[in-house]
């Protein structure tokens, strides 16, 4: 007797068919991510649809008049700005993961702290100190007996100043990439160079950074993007770049055709970042094909090398973090704000109301997209992907993308009202807080993805076929094992976007609504008035907070549980 195969009618095509269907029939979760692509991607496109605009004029005056030095701007910063983290970022990676030395372990993890300041905060606290008034230059004169025209001292306010400000804050990206690459390189490899008679100079150059370099390229163009998507810094600073020329298209002469068209220039920087970051990973692939990978065995140093290794591995972490705090400090007691004061208090109110919304609201969201990769739906990834597009476009064009089509809306259901019933509705949603709330979630929505598919990749999948067969449904899967599984998880997300929301300043500027200051804009314009005694309370309170996320990286980093993030293409 033998055993007979049961088909689907219309045979073996068909059974496949009807497989492939199942598969890909949408549900409540693919659809909901579906919905937030197409979130993320309206004011994208409503940024690049403006370049089939005519513009009332203001476009035309920029380019015969500043266009030229935007892009000299752009590109010096990239430059300037690319060669000084990777330098620091790989050089003290390289040093804390290949080396012992004098207080190589604490240095690990303190130098991510600069993380925690903001570009535009210690560009603040570095104006103060290095302006000829400042303490430092002050202090030569007093020592030397100089005056003004005894000695030259070079101008922060400067492409060179900024690009400093910027690497001092930014070099972490390429650091904590590298240093993850670096301690995930097999001992096997780096034993055979030296028996080659590599000397460890050449090792690292040789073996070590083309093993790193597809990392390094991740957390260059992160950096880069960073860079790019900088105000507050560039604006004090008195260096015209996109972003400022954005603001001053938009506020100054009121054309948003104008500004929606510098934000696609500034889009096409980005993108053409995130191109060069993926062909660099598409040309780069290493691979051990040892059956145990043994960690390097780091290389003790002892007399001048030790001592040129921590001056190297502290100098970031003094110029970065501890220094701008200090000055600060010194400014909120010469005469900042009061900590308790009813203004202050206020500004504090707004900035967590709006971080604590956004942290929630983010933070499920992706929750939705980290399911909607589980479900092993074909269709998952790249609307992911999409939704998570937002974290490479800068504060300014995400403003603009999204007041565009915001301000269609509204002034389309005005006439509508005005038709129907004679009424005026305004705007409804342009200069509110669901409008900020809606531009914070293109902006960090990948932000917190990335800490929520970590903690996907941690749960088997088996796990879900046993609940399922125990006669839990979808529903209950999600709330009674995945969810108590990602406490930790949402948690680092949560703190995130946080802090993210907490510093963001061009969006929140930009589409905040009339006379809803946060702490950033509070900062941002009593800096721009020169109160920068009053402005250093602000920026003590930001940085203070920026703290929470980054004792949570380095503990979930040395747990081994923090992913590598990426770009998305």
């Amino acid at each position: 007797m033998t055993a007979s195969t049961r088909t689907s009618p219309g045979g073996p095509a068909a059974g496949n068919l009807t497989g492939w269907v199942r598969k890909t029939r949408p549900n409540g979760v693919v659809a909901g991510t579906l919905v937030l692509a197409l979130l993320v991607l309206l004011p994208i496109g409503a940024v690049v649809a403006s370049l089939f605009s005519s513009s009332a004029g203001a476009l035309q005056y920029l380019a015969s008049t500043l266009l030229p030095e935007l892009l000299l701007n752009t590109l010096g910063l990239i430059v300037l700005v690319g060669l000084g983290t990777a330098v620091v970022g790989t050089g003290t990676a390289w040093l804390v993961s290949a080396c012992r030395f004098p207080g190589s372990r604490m240095l690990q993890w303190l130098l991510l702290l600069p993380l925690a300041m903001p570009a535009y905060i210690i560009g603040y606290a570095y104006t103060d100190f290095l302006l000829f008034a400042g303490p430092l230059q002050t202090t030569i004169r007093n020592m030397m007996g100089w005056t003004r025209d005894d000695y030259w001292f070079p101008e922060v306010h400067s492409l060179w100043g900024v690009s400093l400000m910027l690497v001092l804050v930014l070099y972490p990206y390429v650091y904590f990439l590298a240093r993850t690459a670096f301690l995930e390189q097999s001992r096997g490899l780096l034993d055979v160079a030296r028996t080659l008679g590599r000397g460890p100079w050449r090792v690292f150059f040789t073996v070590a950074l083309p093993m790193a370099r597809p990392a390094i390229a991740a957390g260059l163009a992160l950096a880069l993007m960073e860079a790019l998507a900088d105000f507050g810094t560039v604006q004090y600073f008195g260096v015209q770049t996109f972003t400022t020329a954005i603001y001053r298209t938009w506020f100054g002469m009121g054309d948003r055709v104008g500004a929606a068209q510098l934000a696609s220039g500034l889009l096409m920087f980005v993108f053409l970042l995130i191109s060069l970051e993926q062909w660099s990973r598409s040309r780069q692939a290493f691979h051990d094909t040892s059956r145990r990978q043994i960690k390097p065995m780091p290389v003790r140093l002892r007399g001048w090398r030790a001592a040129l290794a921590m001056i190297a591995c502290t100098l970031p972490v003094l110029l970065g973090f501890v220094l701008p705090v200090l000055i600060l400090l010194g400014l909120h007691l010469d005469g900042g704000d009061e900590l308790l004061g009813a203004r202050f208090l206020s500004y504090a109110r707004n900035s967590f109301l709006l971080a604590g919304t956004s942290a929630v609201l983010i933070t499920a969201c992706a929750v939705l997209t980290g399911y909607c990769l589980r479900s092993r739906s074909p269709v998952a990834g790249p609307l992911v992907r999409l939704a998570t597009l937002g974290y490479a476009i800068p504060g300014t064009v995400v403003a603009v993308g999204v007041l565009i089509p915001l301000g269609v809306f509204d002034n389309w259901l005005d006439a509508q009202m005005q038709g129907w019933f004679g009424l005026s509705t305004g705007l409804l949603f342009s200069g509110t807080m669901l409008a900020l709330l809606y531009a914070y979630l293109v902006r960090f929505l990948a932000v917190a993805n990335g800490a929520i598919e970590t903690g996907f990749k941690r749960i088997p999948p088996h796990i879900d076929d046993v609940a399922r067969t125990l006669g839990r449904t979808r529903r209950q899967v999600i709330t009674q094992v995945h969810l108590p599984l990602l406490n930790r998880s949402m948690l680092m997300s949560a703190a995130i976007v946080f802090v993210d929301v907490l510093k963001e300043l061009p969006a929140t500027l930009i589409v905040r609504p009339f006379n809803f200051d946060t702490l950033a804009v509070r900062v941002y314009q009593l800096a721009s008035d020169e109160r920068l005694e009053q402005a250093a309370t602000g920026s003590l309170v930001i940085v203070a907070i920026a703290l929470v996320p980054i004792i949570l990286l380095t503990r979930v980093a040395d747990s081994g549980g923090m992913a590598e993030p990426g770009l998305q293409p």
